[in-house]
């Protein structure tokens, strides 16, 4: 498994203009193929009139899942230099949809590649990138009298809190690097004078 990979920061829409040719970039962090698919449904319905709507999408944290299409563009021309864009970028987790209204002057199969892929790329960096890192969920259960100084400390720290539940304990879930574990078990019970005790859970990603 992965232990990082980059993303998208947020939706957004970047457009550039070609030889009197539109082309309009939409891009969208997703988590799944079927999220993938709505999205560059609801783009061809926001756009009814434009002639193509060029699609990629790489998911998975290893980029696993990769998938184009040039949507009546000539072969290779749109979707595949649109998939190169991210994969070149190392992105996941992400689909990007290029909508193009024919301008009346033809551009090529090279002004066509450069056109896709530039302006993926440009969305890319308009719109912003966020890096999620691996994380071992944790969960640090503590008395009363301790918990609200570890969770400051914690926060303090940089710590990924993740959720505090109060009961006849309180419970505080973190994620941590698999590496930080050791370190972070000494740290604890030095802070708790051994009083705190921590159950290791699954894994997820995390913005750092």
């Amino acid at each position: 498994m992965q232990d990082q990979y980059r993303t998208l920061a947020h939706e957004g829409v970047h457009e550039i203009e070609i030889n009197k040719s539109r082309f309009i970039c939409a891009l969208a962090p997703v988590a799944t193929e079927a999220e993938a698919q709505d999205f560059i449904a609801r783009i061809r319905k926001e756009h009814p009139a434009a002639r193509h709507h060029c699609w990629a999408y790489v998911l998975g944290a290893d980029g696993g899942v990769q998938k184009a299409s040039d949507d009546g563009e000539p072969g290779g021309t749109a979707g595949v230099p649109m998939l190169q864009m991210l994969v070149r970028r190392e992105m996941r987790y992400v689909v990007a949809v290029v909508t193009r209204y024919f301008g009346g002057v033809k551009l090529g199969a090279g002004g066509l590649i450069r056109a896709y892929g530039g302006v993926v790329g440009e969305a890319l960096d308009v719109l912003g990138t966020v890096t999620r890192q691996r994380f071992r969920l944790v969960t640090v259960t503590v008395d009363h009298q301790r918990a609200g100084r570890v969770e400051n400390d914690l926060r303090a720290t940089g710590r990924s809190v993740r959720e505090v539940t109060y009961g006849a304990e309180v419970r505080i879930e973190i994620g941590l690097p698999e590496a930080d574990l050791d370190a972070f078990r000494a740290w604890l019970a030095d802070a708790t004078a051994g009083t705190a005790r921590l159950e290791q859970g699954g894994e997820a990603y995390g913005e750092i």
